[in-house]
């Protein structure tokens, strides 16, 4: 008897996960931003969180040191 196997979709496994495609200010590389929380993003390239800002068109902007302890608080 031959069992099958269950093929695991990724979606499965990792949720609903939000991808853009923007500048990073850090190394400013066009690249791939993932969605670590609402509105704040860690760069593929060189791994910098920043957040979004939306003011007419979507910006990515440093993060200041209040915006580094709410990420911190929400691990």
């Amino acid at each position: 008897m031959v069992k099958k196997k269950k093929v695991l979709n990724t979606q499965d496994l990792l949720g609903n996960i939000h991808t853009v495609n923007g500048i990073c200010p850090e190394c400013e590389e066009e690249t791939v931003l993932v969605s670590i929380v609402s509105e704040y993003y860690r760069c593929v390239t060189c791994g910098y969180d920043v957040k979004q800002y939306v003011n007419g068109s979507i910006r990515y902007i440093r993060l200041d040191k209040e915006d580094i302890q709410w990420l911190k608080n929400q691990r």
